[in-house]
């Protein structure tokens, strides 16, 4: 029956879903360390991006499970406030990072710390790979789902702030010139927080 066929087809964007939810948080960790070890601001911030495309993934992996309940007495809406007032909360969350990736670029630029490109290089390249993975995964499923959309966006935004740490490591390698780093964190914070 066609319920039926849409029940399987719910299934399995939900378990893509959850699947991008999963490589999206396991390597925000690996990056976050590597950001921290490596020194880099344009790790961390990717890193801080990751996490906010990590909630925007759980919030359609939960919009699957919970915002297609029926309303009820209690909730008159069903459950789709829940998406709103999360996606809100996201939307918050981005912005506090934004604001934190620009403080902290002003006081590196005043102070430029040790930026080692070789361990920057490489966690940001595979940052890059896992954005393109999890957006191949994300693209095969209901992209016409709005929380799916907002959480395509948030990758492809992602895509954006890999590539600028890869750009700065290589600068950082060749030239010597740290200040790039912050320099690129704050020019791909601001463009990728216009896309969430």
């Amino acid at each position: 029956s066609t319920q039926s066929r849409s029940s399987a087809a719910s299934d399995v964007y939900k378990r893509q879903v959850l699947l991008s939810f999963v490589l999206t948080f396991s390597f925000m960790l690996v990056e976050a360390v590597g950001g921290m070890l490596s020194g880099s601001l344009a790790l961390l911030a990717d890193a801080g991006h990751m996490l906010t495309d990590a909630v925007a993934l759980a919030l359609a992996y939960a919009a699957f499970r919970f915002g297609r309940r029926a309303a009820d007495s209690k909730r008159t809406f069903g459950y789709l406030r829940f998406e709103v007032i999360a996606g809100f909360v996201n939307a918050l969350t981005l912005l506090g990072i934004v604001v934190w990736i620009a403080y902290e670029a002003w006081v590196r630029l005043s102070s430029p710390p040790t930026i080692l490109a070789g361990p920057m290089f490489i966690v940001a390249v595979i940052g890059l790979l896992v954005n393109m993975l999890v957006l191949w995964i994300m693209t095969r499923g209901e992209t016409e789902h709005v929380n799916v959309k907002g959480a395509i966006l948030h990758v492809m935004g992602d895509l954006l702030g890999s590539v600028g740490a890869i750009v700065a490591a290589i600068v950082i390698y060749y030239t010597g010139w740290t200040p790039i780093d912050p320099i690129l964190s704050v020019f791909v914070a601001v463009p990728v927080s216009y896309t969430h």
